[in-house]
This record gives structure tokens, sequence and C-alpha cells, in this order.
């Protein structure tokens, strides 16, 4: 089984900064692409950025000059750096991991971390 940790998530007054970090890590497993979603109340779940085991990165046009994602393979870590946060960022963020195994590649979600952002 593939588990996905999260943490860094929190309160921030609008203007700051917050850095949401998922490890990975499952038997055997590859983690190729990695990213983050969010999900606000009442809103469908929506994803914000990308990354590719080359660096290749996609961002929600929401979030593009703002968010920042990155990761460490060698941890097998994703990161998030979230800069200029408004109100509206408020919201559960998810990792997500596309695992790969003996031929197979399954979509692992992490548990969700909650960011609050305050006017």
């Amino acid at each position: 089984q593939v588990q996905l940790v999260e943490s860094g998530g929190g309160l921030m007054q609008a203007g700051g900064s917050l850095r949401l970090s998922c490890a990975a890590s499952g038997s055997r497993f590859s983690f190729n692409a990695m990213g983050w979603s969010r999900q606000a109340p009442g809103k469908q779940r929506e994803l914000v950025a990308t990354i590719t085991t080359g660096g290749s990165t996609n961002y929600a046009d929401s979030v593009k000059g703002r968010f920042t994602i990155s990761r460490d393979n060698a941890q097998s870590t994703v990161y998030l750096q979230m800069n200029s946060l408004k109100p509206e960022d408020t919201a559960v963020y998810y990792c997500y991991t596309e695992a790969a195994r003996d031929g197979f590649t399954v979509n692992y979600w992490g548990q969700g971390t909650q960011v609050t952002v305050s006017s």
C-alpha cells in the first residue's frame, strides 16, 4: 500500500505564506507525477499543481505566479510553497501521486490538510 503524509497547513493572514509537504511511501512503488488539489466548502475539488519526476510543472490559473510546486525524488516528497495567500485559497489541500508497481499505476490521495486564510 501507499501512504501519503501531509503537513504544513494552518491559519495565515492574507498576503502571508505557507509551505505544504507530502511524503509518499510504499514498498516497491515508484512515484510518477505528484501534485496537490484543494476543496473549499461547497465547491468542487480543484487541481492546484502537478509535477512530473522530470520536474515539469502545471498550475491552475488561480494560483499561477503565487504557488510553486517542487519535489525531492530521493525522498519521494512533494512541496507546495504558497505565497501571497488570499482568503479564496482557504480549502482542504490534498496531496496525490501516481504510484507504479509491477506494470500497474494507481492514483493515491492523502488525508488532506486545512489551509485557512483570513482577510
